[in-house]
């Protein structure tokens, strides 16, 4: 399509058109970045972007994210208008309306086309980093003829002040990701006004130091915007276009201020607005010829879906590239049953930190799909395999990423990998610094993506850092968050068991808080016993009267608080829970014969006690509620009374013993 205003500027006009009737309509939402990108958002969809409407899965697409998420309305204009199947005009009638596929923000899970949840300032764009770096390895793996693609995001000033972002940019130009280009709707407005109130940094200057190209465009002038995006798109390294906008153009009263960015125009200014742009047509409606125009670029993407699915046809690598495609859910893991029955036979004591990484050896070998990485953590995390080699610009094969210091840029990295396709992305940090990273944690479960996230040293177990370090809260915040697997397995057997569960789980995501310190195997028999989530590891001696119910490195002490009792004749069962959300998804039976009625209950972990009532009831809770202290492991257990000798006089005056 040739870049004439006149054809070029009705197509903007009807983004601009929907977008203030939709947030008219809802009395809600934000209409200015959508009337202020329009120009911007015409020129990529037009001149750059290769996407199918009809195959919007399609894996040598195009990703396109919209990080400035508050600015939905873009993405739900130009998906209607290219023709995908939704959301259909009634959709966007219904914006931000319950069960609407317009939401206020857009939802990856909601509709075909949008790539990536955003609306968490400056996500977006590191996720994008993630699928650029996606493209990058897969490209490596089954070069040009499969894989060759861009990632074209949209991002306002909110998402470049972030922290994140610094983050995102640091890693994207270390890794020389050419394919990634960002445009920034410059227009120096946020919430509080104009962004002098806030900042006074050269973003450009940040960007060029940080490895990335830069350039600026008029963002109402066609053809100079097509002049950024190509030379972005010609540009080996990341690229930045600063596109100087007007946030709400053609609003007449009240584009150029922050009134327009997060409130409806109005009526009156809804009226002004049609009249200045010479907009006709009544509120969600979109002349033909315009329409037209629009279907047009949908329909240009079938001829190179079709090329491309031509060239996956003849290729010898069809079948790898097609099962990297369908990703790991759902299916078994051999390697680990394998890697079981060898436990089974030589068990072995060692940290689960460790665990993991024994684990993680046959895994990589065996599924080519996983690719993972550290915080600056690798030797303590123990994320590297001997089948992985390093990822960076010289070797973009490899798959072990270093992440730096940037724990929340490498989760949400690791969203972006996983959405993108084709790798299933794991990475480590301490436990501790989960914080750090948590709204990304978040967003992984939003998104329902298959991330795996290695949290080490997760507890006082750690030793003499201190409390700095020592998580408390922090397994049963995570445990808090819908729709994410946490693990804390007990030993080297149910560390395997949960390698094999979080790589099987079906749209969501993993956590495995895993020990510093040395943990016996305590498992005699296999069975894949941790898919229950929790399990009697040890039925009582005698008449049972008191459940201990224990997870990671606390099942140790479970265990030796059962023989004490049982020396004293108190039959004790030990419960095994390495994962409470698999233990509420079984059925009612099986949980109370797991956790039976009218007996004592007993939950031993060592960290906050919110929680555990759900299980245990008016039992007891043993943790602790307090930061934790610098001393050697053993040490600390004793002090915060995480011991056999500490819990049983507890339980037996419970017991009225």
């Amino acid at each position: 399509m040739s870049l004439d205003p006149a054809r070029l500027a009705p197509m903007a006009n009807a983004i601009r058109a929907l977008s203030m009737d939709a947030v008219q309509a809802a009395n809600s939402g934000h209409p200015g970045m959508p009337m202020g990108m329009a120009d911007v958002a015409t020129v990529l969809f037009s001149q750059f972007l290769k996407f199918d409407p009809a195959a919007p899965k399609w894996p040598d697409r195009d990703r396109f994210v919209l990080s400035a998420g508050h600015g939905s309305m873009l993405i739900y204009s130009l998906l209607h208008l290219t023709g995908y199947d939704k959301p259909t005009m009634d959709d966007i009638r219904n914006f931000r309306q319950l069960h609407s596929v317009c939401a206020g923000h857009p939802e990856n899970a909601e509709l075909p086309g949008v790539e990536c949840t955003t609306g968490p300032l400056g996500q977006g764009l590191a996720m994008a980093v993630g699928m650029a770096i996606a493209e990058r390895h897969l490209n490596a793996r089954f070069g040009n003829d499969l894989v060759d693609h861009k990632t074209w995001v949209i991002a306002g000033d909110g998402c470049l002040m972030e922290g994140i972002n610094h983050e995102a940019v640091g890693l994207a130009g270390t890794f020389k990701l050419g394919g990634l280009n960002v445009l920034w709707d410059d227009n120096n407005i946020t919430i509080d006004g104009d962004t002098s109130l806030s900042t006074c940094e050269d973003v450009l200057a940040r960007y060029q130091a940080s490895g990335w190209h830069t350039t600026s465009c008029d963002g109402h002038d066609f053809a100079d915007i097509a002049r950024a995006l190509a030379e972005a798109e010609a540009d080996p390294r990341p690229s930045l276009v600063a596109c100087k906008t007007v946030i709400g153009k053609g609003a007449p009263n009240k584009q150029g201020s922050h009134n327009v960015h997060g409130s409806p125009l109005g009526a009156d200014e809804v009226a002004a607005t049609r009249a200045a742009l010479g907009w006709t047509a009544a509120p969600f409606e979109v002349p033909a010829e315009i329409l037209a125009d629009w279907r047009s670029l949908g329909a240009r993407g079938d001829a190179a879906r079709a090329a491309w699915e031509a060239r996956l046809a003849a290729s010898s690598a069809k079948a790898e590239f097609e099962a990297g495609q369908q990703g790991l859910a759902g299916r078994a893991i051999p390697a680990i049953e394998a890697y079981i029955d060898e436990l089974l036979a030589n068990p072995q004591k060692v940290a689960t930190r460790k665990a993991s990484e024994m684990a993680l050896g046959p895994l990589t070998e065996q599924l080519p799909q996983l690719v993972g990485g550290s915080a600056d953590l690798t030797g303590s995390n123990l994320t590297k395999t001997k089948a992985t080699t390093t990822f960076s610009a010289a070797d973009y094969a490899g798959r072990h990423i270093h992440y730096g210091i940037r724990e929340f840029g490498m989760a949400a990295a690791m969203n972006g990998m996983a959405l993108h396709g084709g790798v299933v992305p794991y990475g480590g940090t301490f436990l501790v610094f989960a914080d750090y990273c948590r709204n990304a944690i978040r967003m992984s479960a939003l998104q329902h993506a298959q991330v795996v996230y290695v949290l080490t040293h997760d507890s006082i177990g750690l030793g003499e850092d201190g409390p700095t370090h020592q998580p408390v809260e922090h397994v049963m915040t995570l445990r808090a968050i819908p729709n994410l697997l946490v693990f804390r397995p007990a030993d080297v057997i149910e560390t395997a068991e949960c390698w094999a569960l979080a790589l099987e789980a079906e749209g969501m995501p993993s956590a495995l808080a895993l020990s510093r310190q040395n943990l016996p195997q305590l498992r005699t028999q296999g069975g894949m016993l941790s898919a229950k989530g929790g399990y009697r590891l040890k039925a009582a001696d005698g008449a049972r009267q008191v459940v201990l119910v224990a997870t990671g490195s606390e099942v140790e002490v479970a265990m030796a608080t059962a023989a004490a009792l049982e020396a004293d004749g108190i039959g004790a069962d030990v419960v095994s829970m390495p994962c409470t959300e698999l233990f509420d998804a079984q059925d009612a039976a099986y949980r109370s014969d797991v956790l039976p009625a009218g007996v004592l209950k007993v939950s031993i972990e060592a960290g906050i006690t919110l929680g555990w009532q759900k299980y245990v009831g008016d039992g007891l809770t043993i943790g602790i509620d307090s930061f934790g202290a610098s001393a050697p492991a053993d040490q600390l257990y004793k002090y915060f009374g995480l011991t056999a000798e500490a819990i049983v006089p507890q339980i037996k005056a419970k017991l009225g013993l």
